[in-house]
């Protein structure tokens, strides 16, 4: 996993780390929003290790996403393209989070070789976490 600099112009984004490190970077502008807004308290995954996996779906996303599409409120559809081991890395990360946060629902699909389908349902109570999701995936994709 790549660590990404606090960095990006003059502000601080509050859920990147600082250079090549695993530490939350701070500066003036820092506040307590962040990733853990969204996390709804039904996830049982330890705040500690939050963060983590946090950076293994934005590793993910700006490896492997091609496009989002967001098919209803309770539907995100991230297209992934890359070796085949990005089939079985989706399936073991989709895995881990519905272990954690059961409102999810994954559906990992090979539509041809070389691309991943990968899809996440929750019901409408956790929208929100899906909206974070998805603004995650694009904000990496574009960096």
């Amino acid at each position: 996993m790549q660590a990404r600099s606090v960095l990006q112009g003059h502000s601080c984004a509050n859920d990147w780390l600082a250079s090549c490190t695993w530490v939350q970077g701070y500066c003036r502008s820092m506040t307590d929003r962040g990733p853990r807004d969204w996390v709804p308290e039904a996830c049982k995954l330890p705040t500690a290790e939050r963060p983590l996996r946090s950076a293994e779906f934005d590793d993910l996303f700006v490896a492997s996403a091609q496009a989002t599409q967001r098919l209803s409120t309770g539907h995100l559809r991230v297209e992934l393209a890359g070796a085949s081991d990005v089939e079985s890395s989706v399936r073991d990360l989709a895995r881990r989070e519905t272990e954690c946060c059961s409102f999810f629902t994954f559906s990992v699909t090979t539509p041809r070789p070389g691309r991943v389908r990968l899809d996440i349902e929750v019901p409408q109570a956790y929208a929100h976490v899906l909206d974070a999701l998805e603004a995650r995936a694009t904000a990496v994709r574009r960096s």
